[in-house]
């Protein structure tokens, strides 16, 4: 799975941080890190984080292009 997230829609509510800490991260106060390769023991926690984002500025798919690296 890969992850892309939309940061001209990201808020910074951090509710992924929450979720998925091995796979997001906040960098100061509005910047989001997060990485694109979702390893199979993360899958889950990042579908929560995905569905959880008020804004829906998270991205899930097998071939998702672009984004942070």
């Amino acid at each position: 799975m890969r992850t892309v997230v939309d940061l001209t829609r990201c808020q910074g509510y951090a509710q992924c941080v929450f979720l998925a800490p091995k796979m997001f991260e906040l960098h100061g106060e509005e910047g989001l890190l997060y990485a694109t390769a979702v390893p199979d023991d993360q899958v889950e926690r990042v579908r929560q984080a995905a569905a959880a984002c008020p804004v829906q500025a998270i991205l899930l798919g097998e071939k998702v292009s672009g984004g942070a690296r």
